[in-house]
Parts: structure tokens; C-alpha cells; sequence
């Protein structure tokens, strides 16, 4: 299975999971386009992929509309990468943040499957994660939109098959992403990892990228949820 000749579009292609997958995916011989908001490091991308880069806020859905429709040649693999998730205890939680990541993580994916009919051939490859499967304060809009996107993905995989639908679900990933949300915590979580994943190791996006290539190319695979998280559910 290869991507070779094939055209692959990452919406938030710049860092950590997309960037890996945009680079898996240029490597493989497939001709990539990359999306972010950042165009200053959209262009650096662009330049060392030598990839189409489109700037733009995949959160606009007007836009994300045009982006389709101005396609000269249909895709023939998408993925979405996310923004991360919105934890907050019930004291702090802020209505308006929490919109935005139902947006991201359920309307975005739906617009996407919505406007990709006739214009993506091949898969739609969606991004969520497994942290939320647990139960904790502060988890309550994550742990719902955790839930729910495995059955999102299962019914855009029957409503515009013959295009295929897939979502990994991630656990931690060292991504620039879990940097932030860390702060001065990541060496320690890596070393933590490190002791207790049954892997032995931490997980990379790198890794992230091989599992969402294969999901692109094989063919028989639709409709599923991905875990890639070393084991870490199992401790």
C-alpha cells in the first residue's frame, strides 16, 4: 500500500502530529497540501515539504467551503488535526471556550465530511484522543466529546462512503501542543511515561503519522477508532 501520486491535505499541518504526517506523506511520494492560520510558518512548511500551503482558519466554515470548491483536482486524503482539550472544573468553565471545542471536535469534522463529497476520493482521517475515557472533575466536556466522536465517525462512514471515515484516538503525544499544556511538568511526564507505558517509551507524532498514513492506504478500513497510546490504558 502506498501513497505515491496520490494528493494528501492536512488541516493543521505546521507542528507536532500534522506536520509528521505531511512530511510521512511527501517522503512516500504523495503530493501534500498543508493548512494552518500561522501563513509566516505555513510558508516554512511549505518550503521544506515543497508542499501547496492554503492559509486559512479551518474554524470559518464559509471558508472551509471555498477551500473545497476551489480545488482544481480532487484530494485524495484528508486529515484534521485538533486543537486539544478544553479542561476546566465546573467553577471555571468558561461557555464560550467550550463552544469552540464542540465546534472543533464535532460541527468542524461534520462540515468537513459534508463538503468533501465529490472532491475527496479516498478517506477523511479525523483526530481525538483517550484522556477523556476517564472520569476526574474538570472532564465533563471532554469525557462527552471523547464519547461521542467514535459514533460520529461511524455514521459519516455510511452517510458518504464510499468514502472512508477513520479517528485516531490518542493518548500523550510529545508534541509542542503537550508542551504548552505542561509547562514545566513535561520532563516529568516523560520520565513517568517512560517507567510505566508497557512500551517503554514515549509516544512521538511520528508515530501518530505512521498509524494515519496506513489508515489512508488501506482500503478496507472505515467507519473505526484507532487507540495509539503505548499501552496507557492499560496501567
Amino acid at each position: 500500500m502506498t501513497l505515491s501520486g496520490q494528493t494528501v491535505a492536512v488541516l493543521g499541518g505546521t507542528a507536532g502530529i500534522g506536520l509528521e504526517t505531511a512530511r510521512l506523506a511527501r517522503a512516500e511520494g504523495a503530493d501534500v497540501i498543508v493548512a494552518a492560520r500561522n501563513a509566516d510558518r505555513l510558508r516554512e512548511v511549505a518550503r521544506e515539504l515543497d508542499a501547496e500551503a492554503v492559509a486559512f482558519d479551518v474554524t470559518d466554515f464559509d471558508r472551509l467551503r471555498r477551500f473545497f470548491e476551489e480545488r482544481p483536482e480532487p484530494i485524495d486524503h484528508l486529515l484534521l488535526t485538533g486543537p486539544g482539550p478544553y479542561y476546566a472544573p465546573l467553577a471555571d468553565f468558561d461557555p464560550a471556550e467550550a463552544r469552540a471545542d464542540v465546534e472543533s471536535h464535532l460541527l468542524l469534522p461534520i462540515m468537513i465530511a459534508k463538503h468533501a463529497v465529490g472532491r475527496v476520493r479516498g478517506s477523511l482521517l479525523f483526530m481525538g484522543g483517550t484522556g477523556g475515557r476517564r472520569t476526574a472533575p474538570g472532564l465533563s466536556l471532554i469525557g462527552a466529546l471523547t464519547s461521542a466522536m467514535p459514533a460520529l465517525t461511524k455514521n459519516l462512514a455510511l452517510e458518504v462512503a464510499p468514502l472512508r471515515v477513520n479517528l485516531i484516538a490518542a493518548g500523550f503525544v510529545d508534541t509542542p501542543l503537550s508542551a504548552t499544556l505542561l509547562g514545566d511538568q513535561l520532563q516529568a511526564r516523560r520520565e513517568e511515561l517512560r517507567a510505566t507505558l508497557p512500551v517503554r517509551r514515549v509516544i512521538g507524532p511520528d508515530d501518530v503519522a505512521a498509524l494515519a498514513l496506513h489508515l489512508m492506504a488501506n482500503t478496507a478500513l472505515t467507519g473505526g477508532t484507532y487507540d495509539i497510546d503505548g499501552g496507557q490504558q492499560l496501567i
